[in-house]
Order: C-alpha cells, then sequence, then structure tokens
C-alpha cells in the first residue's frame, strides 16, 4: 500500500513536497481515514499503476488521463494555485521559446517542430491541439513532434534547439522559477493559452462515501489552517474545492473540436 498516497505531478521540491505528504497524511489519521501505516514514495514513471491502485487514498493526475484512462476513480476536487496564470481553480499553459523567437507568435511556429511533455497531457498537448487547430492546414501545423516525458525535460530539450517551442504548466513554471531559475535561462513566454480545470485529487472507486467526505474535510483545513500556511505557500496551494468528474469534461470537448477542425493529433 506504499503508493496508496502520493502528489507526483508538481513534485519540483522532494522536501516541499514532502511536507505536504506529511500534513496531508496527519489531517487524514486525524479525520478517521486509514492513512496512519503509510509512507512517502517516490512514483516515478508508474503514473497509471499507481492511479488505479486498489487502495489509493489520494492522489494527483492531469485532467487528460482522467477522462480518458481513468474511468474508474472518484475525484475529490481541486487545489487552487496562486502562481501566475491561475484562477481559482483553473490553471493554464505558457507558449514557451527560446529567446531569439521571443518576437513570434504561435502562427509563426508553422512548420517547425514542437516537444511535449505526453500525449496524454492536458497541459502540454491537449492545450496545444486547442489552440492548432484554427491553424492547421490538411490536419498538420507542426513539421514534428517529440516527447520528452516531463515539463523539465521538455525545457531542456528546448534549450538544447531539439524543439522549437513547448506548452508548459504555470505552477510547474512558477515552480522552476524559484527552485531552477538557471534552467529557464534563454527561454520566454510568448502566449498563454485559455484556462483549464486544474489537476484532480482522486481516491480509488472502492473509497467509501464516508471517507470521500473525511478526505475532503481534511484537505479543506489544509488550505485553511494557519500551521499548514507555509507548507502550502511553498507550493502555491492557495485553497481547495470539492470537484466532480463533469468539470473535466470540456478537455474532451476541446479534443473533439480539434478533430471537427481536422487536426486529430500535433
Amino acid at each position: 500500500m506504499s503508493e496508496a498516497l502520493a502528489f507526483p505531478m508538481y513534485n519540483i521540491n522532494r522536501a516541499d513536497t514532502g511536507a505536504l505528504w506529511r500534513a496531508v497524511q496527519r489531517l487524514l489519521a486525524d479525520g478517521g481515514v486509514a492513512a496512519g501505516s503509510l509512507s512517502p514514495s517516490f512514483v516515478g514513471e508508474a503514473l497509471l499503476a499507481h492511479w488505479r491502485h486498489p487502495g489509493l487514498v489520494l492522489s494527483q493526475t492531469c485532467g487528460f488521463p482522467l477522462v480518458t484512462q481513468l474511468p474508474d476513480v472518484q475525484v475529490v476536487g481541486c487545489f487552487h494555485y496562486t502562481a501566475p496564470g491561475c484562477e481559482g481553480r483553473n490553471y493554464r499553459s505558457l507558449l514557451v521559446v527560446r529567446a531569439q523567437d521571443s518576437d513570434n507568435t504561435l502562427a509563426d511556429f508553422r512548420g517547425r517542430r514542437v516537444v511535449c511533455n505526453a500525449p496524454d497531457s492536458q497541459s502540454g498537448y491537449n492545450v496545444l491541439l486547442k489552440m492548432v487547430a484554427p491553424l492547421a492546414e490538411q490536419g498538420r501545423f507542426f513539421s514534428g513532434v517529440t516527447f520528452s516525458g516531463s515539463h523539465r525535460q521538455s525545457l531542456i530539450d528546448l534549450r538544447r534547439g531539439e524543439g522549437d517551442i513547448a506548452a508548459i504548466d504555470c505552477v510547474t513554471w512558477a515552480l522552476l522559477q524559484r527552485h531552477e531559475p538557471e534552467l529557464l535561462s534563454g527561454l520566454v513566454v510568448i502566449d498563454r493559452s485559455p484556462l483549464a480545470p486544474g489537476l484532480p485529487l482522486i481516491t480509488a472507486a472502492s473509497t467509501s462515501p464516508e471517507t470521500l467526505q473525511a478526505i475532503r474535510a481534511a484537505l479543506k483545513v489544509l488550505v485553511s489552517a494557519p500551521q499548514y500556511r507555509e507548507i502550502c505557500s511553498a507550493l502555491f496551494i492557495g485553497g481547495f474545492s470539492e470537484a466532480t468528474r463533469q468539470s473535466y469534461q470540456v478537455l474532451l470537448d476541446w479534443r473533439q473540436e480539434a478533430a471537427e477542425a481536422g487536426l486529430h493529433q500535433l
């Protein structure tokens, strides 16, 4: 059960993520949720297996995998982030390029190369489908797409010239500005995406209604109690609200709109 509680999505600084994990574990245990025996673990690349863990108490996923690959998990809610680009529980992506392309618009990247973190990423892939669909010709816009495995690696690849543009989650960008500013040297933001519902917090399908409400209550304490303010601030967490799976239907709508415009993939 070591993977039944984790926060894998914004793990830029392990110490900050660890502090969040311990605070949430304590709040869950105090609320009667069976979390006291759990220990922190680094999920790594086995994200789908982690999210599908039959004993999953709480984790954070991306909105697009939620609506395409995780039909059985329950949505707990969503953190509200205070990073630039976020509004309430919504967030957006930033279009990042090398400094020499700083005067360009998205349209100027027709026929150039895009680097994405993963094909099932809302912030790194699906949002680009929405944004380039009106610009595509004969079902294409970019000349090629490569997958880096993470937003952080996408930025490294961009700096190396292995791609010309990338869509980066604005919370990830803010965390990297705080902890690894040298990684962003020579890169600039030229545009911002439309808002989308933020990364959902999820629990297993087997989690009882009573336990689900206890998890939500614990997260409300996390974002409101003074003793957790520093922990939340370190991760740009400014609030929490309950949410449902239906809140993320818009992400499928974006994919469908792009398909109707003739763009089925980048």
